[in-house]
């Protein structure tokens, strides 16, 4: 019984989390399968700043992470814009 993970759907949260994406790629100098995104900011009550969320990155064709992959070299303007191209191809699920 395989189960169904959930998707974010949110184009803020999507933005952030293609952003997130980018930077983590740009950094390790290679395609990262999941990513960390710090809590949202709260304004009511005390908030514990050291939880982040987990996301999955899910990449549904092998020959686009080829391609992000080889775009990280060439850095964050390649990087960025091999992502949009590819967006359709490029989900995140929280864990």
């Amino acid at each position: 019984m395989a189960d169904e993970k959930q998707k974010e759907t949110d184009p803020e949260k999507l933005a952030l989390l293609y952003e997130r994406f980018k930077d983590v790629c740009l950094v390790e100098k290679e395609v990262w399968k999941e990513i960390y995104m710090p809590p949202s900011q709260m304004t009511q009550g005390a908030v514990m700043t050291n939880r982040q969320e987990r996301y999955e990155v899910i990449i549904d064709d092998e020959d686009i992470e080829d391609t992000l992959e080889a775009n990280i070299p060439l850095g964050s303007k390649s990087l960025a814009a091999a992502i949009q191209e590819y967006k359709s191809h490029i989900s995140f699920a929280k864990k």
